[in-house]
């Protein structure tokens, strides 16, 4: 990973920039991003919108558009990916980013693509809200967004379409720091903040018995006593 590239947070940031990617496949350095949204949050309310389709330069998988339904034909006339990628850059200028699963895939997918096509970093710094549902709804079977929105009965319909994804992920980062600020005001156990970066602090043990350490280490390296 870049040097220059953002950090994994673990917070409820009141303003930030949702955003989802659709892609020809899994590989962040073999497939190629074919749809970039996002949504502009402030006070925590969504405020503003992006989407744009993408063409890769090569065809679409059909077990890719079997999942997010987009085709060769709805692409053929979109920006290419140097273009979409400097749009949606100007959109979330130096916000945190958020997204579902982003550490591991639309992370990766940006910082290759930004590297490649624009040839910079991408220094954003962002939460993944799959590592806040584990925390947050330990007692659900599995935390996909799908599995989220319907804990807390939002529509899912459209979902693996950017934009769509966008909105079930908004609302629901946001219904899950509600129960977070709930748990802490009535005694609960929510994790408490690293004063250095924000990223939830976790329970360690060490030579001379438990801490509290910075969730983002090795990036922080912030302790204190518990």
């Amino acid at each position: 990973m870049d040097k220059n590239s953002g950090k994994r947070l673990n917070l409820y940031a009141k303003d930030y920039v949702v955003l989802d990617l659709e892609t020809t496949g899994l590989s962040p350095v073999f497939d190629e991003i074919i749809e970039i949204s996002a949504i502009r949050v402030r006070e925590h309310q969504a405020a503003e919108t992006f989407s744009t389709l993408v063409n890769p330069g090569v065809p679409i998988p059909r077990s890719a558009t079997n999942i997010n339904g987009i085709t060769n034909e709805m692409v053929k006339d979109a920006p290419p990916l140097r273009k979409a990628l400097e749009e949606f850059l100007l959109f979330a200028a130096d916000d945190i980013l958020v997204g579902h699963n982003i550490h591991t895939f639309d992370i990766l997918f940006l910082q290759n693509g930004a590297s490649r096509a624009l040839g910079r970093s991408l220094p954003n710094d962002y939460v993944d809200t799959l590592y806040l549902a584990r925390n947050c709804l330990p007692q659900l079977y599995r935390h996909r967004l799908t599995d989220l929105a319907e804990h807390f009965h939002i529509n899912t319909q459209g979902a693996h379409r950017a934009l769509n994804d966008c909105v079930m992920n908004q609302l629901c980062y946001e219904k899950m720091r509600e129960l977070a600020e709930n748990r802490a005001q009535n005694g609960g156990s929510q994790s408490p903040s690293c004063p250095e970066c924000g990223s939830m602090l976790v329970r360690r043990k060490g030579r001379f018995g438990e801490f509290w350490g910075c969730s983002s280490f090795p990036r922080c390296r912030h302790t204190q006593k518990v």
